[in-house]
């Protein structure tokens, strides 16, 4: 595994950590496909799926869509050598679509 990948799984961890104790939201979907499948391949999985995850909707109404994956791939540039165009340009769509504003 690269150390890109890495520092993805990590922060991917911290996402999870962060929307437990910051949004009162524990992802443990969300924690097992981290720990089974790693931060890319889920990420992948969630932003290519045809509809939002429910995570993603109880983040949403929790006024927390900076939490999302969605977010944490489209907002940080480091992250983009691991996804394709294609991939970066739906998260941010579904960003949009939600309201969400880019940093």
């Amino acid at each position: 595994m690269s150390h890109l990948s890495e520092r993805f799984d990590a922060a991917m961890f911290d996402i999870y950590r962060r929307a437990k104790t910051e949004a009162g939201y524990n992802a443990t979907l969300f924690l097992r496909m981290l720990s089974d499948k790693g931060g890319v391949e889920t990420a992948r999985q969630l932003i290519n799926s045809t509809k939002p995850s429910d995570g993603y909707t109880s983040l949403y109404e929790r006024g927390r869509l900076d939490l999302t994956v969605e977010a944490m791939v489209v907002e940080n540039s480091e992250w983009h050598d691991l996804f394709v165009p294609e991939e970066i340009a739906k998260a941010r769509i579904r960003l949009q679509k939600y309201g969400y504003s880019m940093r």
